[in-house]
């Protein structure tokens, strides 16, 4: 080696060893040459650990050091890292069961072992694949995909999934489709949770008839004893009045509409959505808004002939209530 070589072996020799930063420090120091050597402080959010003193990023992606117990039960399970919260959307509710041909250690189980799993795992397999879980299966995933049609939240799709499996156990499903079992579920956790969703447009999303899914429905709340409120039609006001494209202040007007109709009693009986449409339409000829009774039957998906029949039992009783 040459001399030039050796002295810089040296150099890099002493930047080395006088590093003040250990390598088998549990703790990282911080080798600014200002900093006042203030405590670390560790960001449990990011995963970062910072100097007190400087701010210096000591590491940036450190192990987890938050506890798994949550003191809220709602934090434990959804924020646990154990693995993924089980849903009962899903088939096996997130409980797969995966058998390997190794122990703990690593080791490969003996003979009498893996003829034992063998046959656990034959057995598992038959369970997943019987008549009645196929079933399921097939429900849950139709349930998953009108989820994502419809826009509706996680919530409504595990109240839906619930709901399901309480209508196997008491054999509703019996002599009925379970696709159309699916659309009833989900139309009346929507009606339980106040999200505006019809039945055409559950039976456009689903492709099933609304009939059979009305016919369903009524069986659904008879059998499970169901206490569900109906829709309000302030529910669907707003997306009624943003497919129209209608005024702000026809839209407060509608709104002030429907408040009076629901106090005098006159809206039991009524199509929720035939009643928005109404109270929209009867705003904005009240603000000398030019919308046509088509218009709001194309935003409503409701017949003109319902909408004009609303809209003269409001004038009907708004004149009525003047004169009085």
């Amino acid at each position: 080696m040459s001399k030039r070589k050796q002295v810089l072996a040296k150099q890099e020799l002493d930047v080395v060893t006088n590093i003040p930063v250990q390598i088998n420090e549990v703790f990282p120091r911080c080798i600014t040459r200002d900093c006042k050597g203030w405590p670390i402080i560790t960001d449990n959010a990011s995963g970062e650990i910072l100097c007190g003193s400087c701010g210096l990023v000591l590491e940036e992606k450190s192990l987890e050091t938050i506890s798994s117990h949550w003191s809220d039960p709602v934090d434990y399970l959804t924020k646990k890292s154990s693995g993924s919260i089980n849903s009962l959307t899903m088939f096996d509710m997130n409980m797969t069961t995966i058998m390997s041909k190794r122990d703990s250690m690593g080791k490969s189980l003996s003979r009498t072992a893996k003829n034992e799993f063998h046959r656990l795992n034959i057995l598992n397999t038959r369970s997943a694949v019987a008549s009645k879980n196929k079933t399921l299966r097939s429900a849950l995933l139709f349930l998953n995909m009108l989820q994502m049609k419809l826009g509706i939240p996680d919530s409504i799709a595990e109240n839906s999934a619930h709901m399901y499996r309480k209508a196997i156990r008491a054999k509703l499903t019996v002599g009925r489709k379970s696709k159309s079992i699916v659309c009833a579920c989900i139309y009346a956790s929507c009606k339980q949770c106040g999200i505006p969703r019809s039945i055409l447009e559950i039976s456009t999303a689903s492709n099933i008839s609304k009939k059979e899914i009305a016919r369903t429905y009524r069986s659904l709340v008879e059998r499970l004893d169901l206490s569900i409120n109906p829709f309000s039609s302030r529910e669907f006001l707003a997306s009624i009045a943003n497919e129209a494209k209608i005024s702000e202040k026809s839209r407060r007007d509608a709104l002030e509409i429907i408040y009076s109709i629901e106090k005098a009693g006159l809206s039991q009986g009524k199509n929720p959505k035939a009643l928005a449409s109404a109270s929209l339409y009867l705003a904005c000829v009240l603000n000398a808004e030019r919308k046509t009774q088509a218009e709001m039957a194309k935003a409503s998906h409701i017949t003109s002939t319902t909408i004009r029949t609303r809209y003269h039992d409001l004038r009907k009783f708004f004149l009525e209530s003047i004169n009085s």
